[in-house]
């Protein structure tokens, strides 16, 4: 790494990086639940499966929004000396990071199926859909001011995610056609790079 610079990691791209597994697994849970007729039986299962999924849509995606608000507000520009990290790594840094609770999460998922089939697969999934609006409102803000933001890699939690933690002072921004990733931390389309 260049002298003075910091490697740098897109915030989208970290509160992105849990949404397609805690989707997947949250749909595979539950369609396992579904078999399962478990103790309330499966149509209250689903209801109270699909109450969760609203909440957890609703609560993810609104959570800690004032905090990414007041690092984007007081984002540095991005020196030139600072490592852009690519989104693959990045995602594979969360996925490492959390792939033990993520089966741990899938199991209690199954195995509760047992008492309420389906509601805890569809409370997973819904996480995975509030981590992706998320992810669009960052990526909405980044678009309106024309301006990515990055966060230090050595501020994120060990696991590599919590982008907007305690332990992350401020965020850098850049032109918005840094990097290899998209606004929102979507993969950037081949066509759109330079």
């Amino acid at each position: 790494m260049a002298r003075g610079g910091q490697g740098l990691a897109r915030v989208a791209v970290v509160v992105r990086a849990g949404a397609a597994p805690l989707w997947w697994l949250g749909v595979f849970a539950a369609g396992i639940g579904v078999l399962v007729p478990g103790v309330t039986g499966r149509r209250i299962g689903v209801l109270a499966g699909a109450a969760l999924f609203v909440v957890a849509v609703a609560v993810v995606a609104t959570v800690r929004r004032r905090r990414y608000t007041e690092l984007a507000r007081s984002a540095a520009r991005a020196s030139k000396h600072d490592v852009l990290q690519d989104r693959a790594v990045t995602v594979r840094n969360w996925r490492r990071g959390h792939r033990w609770w993520l089966l741990l999460a899938f199991a209690a998922a199954v195995g509760s199926a047992f008492a309420v089939p389906a509601a805890a697969g569809m409370l997973m999934a819904g996480c995975g859909v509030g981590l992706w609006l998320k992810s669009a409102w960052i990526g909405r803000r980044e678009q309106a001011e024309d301006a990515l933001l990055w966060v230090r890699v050595d501020w994120l939690a060990r696991d590599g995610g919590r982008p907007a933690g305690k332990a992350v002072k401020a965020c850098r921004s850049t032109g918005i056609a840094a990097g290899d990733a998209a606004p929102g931390g979507a993969r950037r389309r081949k066509a759109a790079l330079v």
